[in-house]
């Protein structure tokens, strides 16, 4: 079976909810366009979205677990985004000058014991990933059904936040192309280095509740607990649905 290129998802806020697109074009030296292109800053933060910040100074689902069902999508064209969870009515709103109805709609699904959503910020060196460079994020479902199979539970793509996922590979294939070269479509990717998971992994993202030990799983089967790898671009180019990841250096 020849390895492709199965889903491309991005995270307009980061920890706020996946969209699924079907293509993008990327450029050297940055993050899949409108990935993490926003952040949500809590009270105990100062961070501006001037510079790369670390994720503890945001919320996200490592802390607060009902942000994992949370699904966006984004109007390019306007700039409005809207976002979708079980719990919750609908919230379309311009993340640039409408801060506080973000605030208002995410406050139920913060812990009372989680330092509280503030306000929302514009990432404007690079997307507010969880690496310190301009990171795409690569996952193999092959290594997603082992995992799977180890945690006995059917874990869903979207628990892990990766930006490109292959199904063809091998299990692990992946790790592999740390340090090589890689070309998707028309663009080059420089992968750099494998991704450490968190406890955002264990919530389901169609309820936002704990339900599968994902770390303990990586930790019983492979002595780790990372998942997919992390790679920049080197050459702008176009990748859609179906490309075929091809190892040239």
């Amino acid at each position: 079976m020849t390895a492709r290129l199965t889903e491309i998802f991005r995270y307009p806020i980061k920890a706020h909810g996946a969209e699924l697109i079907e293509t993008a074009n990327v450029t050297s030296g940055t993050c899949l366009p409108f990935d993490r292109a926003w952040a949500a800053v809590h009270e105990e933060s100062s961070e501006d979205g001037t510079v790369w910040a670390k994720c503890r100074n945001f919320s996200r689902g490592a802390g607060a677990p009902e942000l994992m069902a949370i699904s966006s999508s984004l109007d390019e064209a306007s700039g409005r985004l809207t976002l979708r969870h079980p719990k919750q009515a609908d919230l379309t709103f311009d993340p640039n000058t409408e801060s506080d109805a973000f605030v208002a709609w995410v406050k139920p699904l913060m812990p009372e014991n989680r330092a509280q959503t503030t306000r929302l910020v514009k990432a404007v060196q690079q997307g507010m990933t969880d690496s310190d460079f301009p990171s795409i994020s690569l996952a193999n479902h092959s290594s997603r059904r082992a995992v799977s199979d180890k945690a006995g539970i059917d874990l869903s793509p979207l628990r892990f936040r990766s930006n490109l996922w292959f199904d063809g590979l091998a299990p692990w294939e992946e790790n592999e192309w740390v340090g090589r070269r890689l070309r998707i479509g028309t663009a080059e990717f420089q992968v750099e280095e494998r991704i450490t998971r968190c406890l955002s992994t264990h919530a389901n993202p169609e309820t936002g509740e704990r339900d599968a030990n994902t770390l303990g799983a990586l930790e019983a089967g492979w002595g780790h607990r990372d998942f997919s790898v992390a790679a920049v671009v080197v050459k702008d180019g176009a990748i859609r649905l179906g490309d075929t990841p091809v190892v040239i250096g």
